[in-house]
């Protein structure tokens, strides 16, 4: 099969392909070893004002967060006219889409939610997959460093993961809470909503508020222990195997492969727990 690219796709792919030719003759001209430093640590930053948790913010995940949502608005409009006959880029666009809105199709009874929340969960399968396969690629990163400050590395971590933060998947998950009970507000009705909450029977109440606020909890927790733990372990492993002598499928089946199948949980879990509120 020929893969035919644009002038700017070659370009693209040539400066990250280069970019890691020259990182390592660099690293075998040199003799410099990898160390895996800071592996796990996350660099946080102290507003100037306030104090406690809300005072502090991780800036690898709102820089990496922002990066991933740019170079997914340039990977779809290098998409620039959906075609009748679709080419290869048109053709996988179509089939990511066409696959999550079979499922919200499948899922939701009521017709006419099914567009509003299939626009949520291609959204989120997308950005969730994006930050996924960056994320378990080697690349840069910044480690805290006593005494303040942060150090940037080279090839010793991979490239930071908006996924691997707790915070932001507590942010999606909060997004799904939020948006579920919207949904099932304007399909219900406000009474019948608040009504949901007392069933079966009245004393269930407390049950019931319990099991609603675990659900965003086990869902963000569920990404952020795969994506955490999942790229530290292959980063290891591929430390183990001197990094850059086989670490075309360590990362490769890391990045592909783990990384879709949990953004595939992430997003089938958003669709359940919207649907199910609604019915």
């Amino acid at each position: 099969m020929k893969i035919n690219l644009t002038k700017s796709d070659k370009i693209f792919l040539g400066s990250i392909l280069g970019g890691y030719i020259a990182v390592l003759i660099y690293v075998l001209t040199t003799g410099y070893k990898f160390k895996l430093e800071g592996v796990g640590q996350r660099w946080i930053f102290q507003l100037p004002f306030g104090e406690g948790a809300l005072s502090r913010v991780n800036p690898m995940t709102i820089f990496m967060t922002w990066a991933i949502m740019a170079l997914i608005v340039y990977l779809v409009t290098r998409v620039k006219v959906f075609e009748v006959i679709p080419g290869k880029k048109q053709s996988l666009l179509e089939a990511i889409l066409e696959y999550v809105y079979d499922l919200v199709k499948d899922s939701v009874n009521r017709k006419e939610f099914v567009r509003p929340i299939f626009n949520i969960a291609a959204a989120l399968f997308i950005f969730i997959l994006a930050s996924n396969i960056i994320g378990s690629l080697p690349g840069v990163s910044a480690i805290p460093v006593e005494g303040g400050g942060f150090k940037i590395t080279v090839l010793s971590d991979t490239w930071y993961a908006p996924t691997s933060d707790l915070n932001m998947n507590l942010m999606l998950a909060g997004f799904v809470f939020v948006m579920s009970h919207a949904f099932a507000i304007k399909a219900k009705g406000f009474k019948r909503w608040i009504k949901s909450f007392f069933e079966p029977v009245w004393w269930m109440f407390p049950m019931n508020v319990i099991g609603e606020i675990a659900k965003p909890v086990s869902h963000a927790l569920r990404l952020f222990g795969n994506i955490m733990g999942g790229g530290i372990l292959m980063l290891i492993i591929g430390y183990l195997v001197k990094y850059f002598v086989a670490p075309v499928f360590l990362w490769g089946v890391f990045g592909l492969f783990f990384g879709a199948i949990q953004a595939l949980i992430f997003t089938i879990l958003a669709i359940a727990y919207i649907s199910s509120l609604i019915e």
